[in-house]
């Protein structure tokens, strides 16, 4: 029983890692063939959105769209790079949770 205590304490302290390093990372999505870059980190939080300013005198609906899609494509980037951390420490136990932040 000890011996279990101690390898769950051990799996947590990985886990408090890991999460720290997600926070850390950036993972960056595109659209429009570049035009539109957003950062989010690896809890799934947006940090950053870039517009090149050529796409200013565009019209606006297509920017709104270009943006949604990079946001889009960064955070289901994210959301894979995280599961792919976590499961290397739970042996894939938590990949149907669907946790935030995991």
């Amino acid at each position: 029983m000890t011996g279990l205590l101690q390898q769950a304490k051990r799996v947590q302290e990985k886990i408090e890692e890991i999460q720290d390093e997600l926070a850390a990372l950036r993972i960056e999505g595109q659209a429009g063939g570049g035009m539109v870059t957003a950062v989010v980190n690896g809890q799934q939080e947006l940090i950053n959105v870039k517009i090149d300013p050529k796409l200013i005198t565009e019209d606006v609906e297509m920017v709104e769209d270009l943006v949604v899609a990079a946001v889009r494509q960064a955070m289901e980037k994210s959301r894979e790079e995280s599961q792919q951390k976590m499961n290397a420490v739970t042996g894939g136990m938590m990949s149907g949770l669907n946790l935030p932040g995991l």
